[in-house]
């Protein structure tokens, strides 16, 4: 075993498959050692066959980099709603983990989050300094589900001066705004479970009117009895992605956006396996969210990280800020991280890696120019990561 003054957080990097943008060698020069990819071809709900993970992961060995991690095999609608197919699709994800594992790939990533993955309403929100940023505007999302939407009751979930802020912003958007608007939010993003027209929007939400926080935390402790019994068997560590936003968008349930709700989901099936993705950027939008706290109580089942920080204001709004600002305390969660990492390795825990990935950066300098999928451009990544980097080894120096 390398001496912990040699060890730090794996350095990974999240690779869409051959039709990224950005390749491998390109993410091989940025420094990161590990990638973090899906099987994003194959429909929600199949078996990932051993052909298919082969294939992938012959194309990331050759590259020199090394499989870290799933992100993610998609939970399946009928799995969150416990309805239709649900059995058979609870067996796939059972029969993927322990093909993934016939391949050595320890780690899957995946969220409980209904109907949307992470949901932003503007894609290229433009900073001071000219970079674009992914943004969550309360107002926008407020035009979007009462004027375009026009979903049912979602005037309950506004106040008197939302309301009307919003309605004086949808008579001021122009078609083209209006269309951008319902295509950011609901035509699918990379990673993305679905993408919808509004009208098979409205009928999914639907699906979901007599489910509430209870009957979907329910439904994913009956997901997690199920499946945490192979990921032991398959010695795969699996990581739940808190909700993003961290609270109720569109009447839906959240059950996974603070520490209250973190307790709850590991509690539920007592190992290891049973982990979570520590978040920084989606735990970090609530400001009642102690993150450090939350790695004290919880540390010793973070199984992946991603590192990111948003600015958030008293409205509701948050953008992705810069890796080292906004309102995350990067310095003490990266602290409190290698220590947790330290007594890993005190104790001869195997799962001392502890694999990070810079999250979402700015598109920024000639990526402006370039087609790249939202929040995962290369060079504001690659900004994050070096950022990243240099933090942590301040703090290592520090520690030794």
């Amino acid at each position: 075993m390398n001496t912990t003054s040699e060890i730090g957080l794996e350095q990974t990097w999240r690779w869409f498959g051959p039709d990224d943008s950005i390749s491998l060698s390109h993410i091989k020069m940025a420094g990161a050692t590990g990638i973090v990819s899906a099987l994003h071809h194959l429909p929600n709900g199949e078996v990932w066959t051993l052909e298919e993970i082969e294939k992938r992961k012959q194309l990331i060995d050759k590259s020199g980099l090394n499989w870290s991690v799933v992100e993610s095999i998609p939970v399946h609608e009928d799995i969150k709603k416990r309805t239709g197919r649900y059995h058979e699709y609870i067996r796939n994800y059972k029969q993927s983990l322990l093909n993934l594992a016939h391949f050595g790939i320890d780690t899957v990533c995946y969220n409980f989050m209904p109907v949307l993955d992470w949901t932003r309403t503007d894609l290229t929100f433009e900073l001071t300094n000219g970079a674009q940023a992914l943004r969550f505007d309360a107002c926008k999302f407020a035009v979007f589900e009462l004027f375009l939407l026009k979903r049912k009751g979602a005037e309950l979930a506004y106040s008197k001066q939302q309301l009307e802020e919003a309605e004086e912003l949808h008579q001021n958007m122009s078609k083209a705004d209006k269309k951008l608007l319902v295509n950011n939010i609901i035509a699918g993003l990379p990673g993305a479970e679905e993408g919808y027209t509004l009208h098979q929007f409205q009928a999914v939400l639907d699906e979901y009117s007599n489910i509430g926080s209870n009957e979907l935390r329910a439904n994913l402790l009956d997901f997690l009895k199920e499946v945490i019994p192979v990921a032991e068997e398959a010695n795969i560590l699996m990581a739940i992605h808190p909700d993003d936003p961290p609270f109720s968008i569109l009447g839906l349930p959240r059950i996974v956006s603070n520490l209250h709700d973190l307790q709850k989901v590991i509690g539920v099936v007592d190992s290891p396996n049973n982990g979570l993705c520590f978040c920084t950027g989606s735990l970090g939008v609530r400001s009642d969210n102690d993150l450090v706290q939350i790695i004290k109580e919880l540390g010793h089942r973070i199984n992946f990280i991603h590192l990111r920080s948003t600015s958030r204001d008293k409205s509701g709004n948050f953008h992705e800020a810069e890796h080292l600002d906004g309102d995350v305390n990067m310095y003490e969660v990266m602290k409190k991280l290698l220590e947790e990492q330290q007594n890993r390795i005190h104790n001869r825990r195997l799962d001392y890696r502890m694999p990070m990935r810079p999250d979402h950066g700015h598109k920024m300098l000639d990526d402006l120019s370039k087609e790249t999928n939202p929040g995962y451009s290369a060079i504001g990544r690659l900004k994050g990561l070096a950022e990243l980097r240099g933090l942590e080894l301040g703090i290592k120096m520090a520690m030794s």
